[in-house]
């Protein structure tokens, strides 16, 4: 049996089917750090942090800001189950850095006791995901 040449890389949130493509190399942010996967990877299942992820066709390559889910490798596919997926050129911008602020606003109240600080973290990397990852979308253009 020959090695796959190709891996189709599926990204799938709750709302929607992100991408789904025939690519040369997936790289994805692993609770237990960042997960690079060829054509002929091990198979694996593995838990996602909030984080930044990319892949390449060709010479091109293609970010994506990710958080909590799943990543699952065969040889020949690799499946990212996401609470968020977005392409570097679909991130706004603007809600992204309004969102921020929010976070930070959040965390920086911690006197009240109605305040989820975990939450308020996630929502924080989040919002800095997506505008790391939106800059990526501005370099490119």
């Amino acid at each position: 049996m020959s090695l796959p040449t190709k891996l189709l890389l599926e990204v799938v949130t709750p709302d929607r089917l992100v991408v789904r493509e025939d690519v040369d190399e997936v790289v994805v942010p692993g609770s237990e750090g960042e997960l690079g996967v060829l054509p002929g990877h091990t198979p694996l299942l593995a838990t996602l942090k909030v984080g930044e992820m990319w892949y390449r066709s060709g010479t091109e390559r293609h970010y994506l800001a990710v958080a909590l889910g799943f990543v699952e490798v065969l040889p020949d596919r690799v499946t990212v189950l996401a609470q968020v997926g977005e392409r570097a050129q679909d991130i706004d911008v603007a809600r992204a850095e309004r969102a921020k602020q929010r976070a930070e606003g959040r965390i920086g109240a911690t006197t009240g006791a109605d305040i989820d600080l975990e939450r308020a973290r996630i929502a924080l990397m989040k919002s800095l995901i997506r505008l790391q990852v939106a800059t990526r979308a501005r370099v490119r253009s």
